[in-house]
């Protein structure tokens, strides 16, 4: 008898154990790499989540704060929750277009657009469609597709939505190890994925944890352009690029901007120096290819866009939830360290765009473009 007629018995070991598989292969079905499970025991992260917290390392982020342990007690956030269906999805898109000149490797390519003082540099994962509503999605039709075969049960979904310690858990459930760049790391697809999560009142079998594989390797370490990784597992967010791009409200601190480069919307050099992106497996699903040229684009273009390009732009896009000031911002600080390298020091076209909006209205982009035009030589 197949496990979709056999009769529901939440209290059989040998149904819950046919039940997990089912999920696992459904999760697969619905475009996640991998479906694992674990319980929501997670007492040995809360002395360094809060040591974490206590050296002010969440910088602005006051919500990491806000709910006190309940980020590492499930149970609390969702009552009688018991174990997580952890689950990873990659991002990285199809490789791009063969007739372009650029390197064949994504890594290459991406090493060679952060050089280019001109070029604007955004995450790979904010390219395409907004991860949130991707999982989010795909994470409800898997519950849906349980409580068609058992009927009403307690869950909810989540992917970076909510007071979840979601690689804590999605280590627990054996989905890979934490890296010293504290993302998550799978020897057989790197770090280049998302992570979702359904806490559920389903007590199923568990799975094993692995082990972690980063050895003696500190690549990501000396990668990060601001020393945001203060210690093997340790981030400051204060000074990663993420924050300061897509977290942070107001200004950007002056020491740190000359280091931002030309990363216009998060920053991906811990994970593209890491030897196990080698392995990075590609999207399954085309939500995650780039729209709107954000994979080629120029600062002057992207400077350039009204408020109202910007939100036609962003539309179900992460990128959206920085507003067109924070993009502004950010941007003039890439056309500001352009003038780094001598050939685009003073060059014509950035003084323009940056000229354009020296008046705006905004206090906070009127900053960073006086800094960006002064770096220039203007004042």
């Amino acid at each position: 008898m197949s496990s979709d007629s056999t009769p529901v018995d939440l209290a059989d070991p040998a149904f819950l154990a046919a039940l997990a598989a089912t999920i696992k292969r459904w999760g697969r079905e619905l475009g996640f790499a991998d479906v694992r499970i674990a319980d929501v025991d997670l007492s040995h992260r809360e002395a360094g989540f809060q040591a974490w917290l206590d050296k002010g390392y969440h910088g602005e982020m006051d919500y990491m704060a806000s709910h006190g342990m309940k980020r590492a007690r499930p149970a609390e956030l969702v009552p009688g929750t018991v174990r997580v269906v952890s689950v990873r999805m990659p991002y990285l898109p199809p490789a791009v277009d063969p007739a372009r000149s650029e390197p064949p490797d994504w890594r290459a390519r991406e090493e060679a657009r952060s050089a280019d003082p001109a070029a604007a540099q955004v995450s790979i994962y904010a390219r395409g469609r907004d991860y949130h509503k991707v999982l989010r999605a795909r994470l409800q039709q898997l519950a849906t597709r349980i409580e068609g075969r058992i009927g009403a049960f307690g869950y909810r979904v989540f992917t970076d939505s909510a007071p979840v310690m979601e690689v804590a858990l999605a280590e627990k459930a054996g989905l890979g190890w934490r890296g010293k760049h504290t993302l998550l790391l799978h020897r057989e697809a790197g770090s280049m994925f998302f992570l979702g999560e359904m806490l559920t009142d389903l007590p199923l079998p568990v799975d094993d944890p692995v082990t972690s594989h980063c050895g003696q390797c500190s690549a990501c370490i000396t990668a990060c352009p601001t020393g945001a990784i203060v210690a093997p597992y340790e981030l400051d967010a204060r000074r990663c690029i993420s924050y300061l791009t897509i977290e942070l409200k107001g200004s950007i601190p002056e020491a740190l901007r000359p280091l931002i480069g030309n990363r216009i919307y998060g920053c991906d050099d811990c994970q593209l120096y890491c030897p196990w992106n080698k392995f990075a497996q590609r999207a399954s699903l085309p939500d995650f290819d780039p729209r709107h040229g954000l994979d080629s684009a120029s600062l002057i273009d992207l400077f350039g866009w009204s408020e109202a390009e910007f939100l036609k732009n962003t539309e179900g896009s992460a990128i959206r939830r920085i507003g067109h000031e924070r993009w502004l911002r950010n941007l003039a600080v890439g056309l500001g360290n352009a003038a780094a390298v001598a050939s685009h020091r003073g060059d014509a076209a950035i003084v323009a765009a940056l000229r354009a909006r020296q008046g705006h209205p905004s206090a906070l982009v009127a900053e960073h473009v006086a800094w960006a035009l002064a770096r220039h030589g203007i004042t």
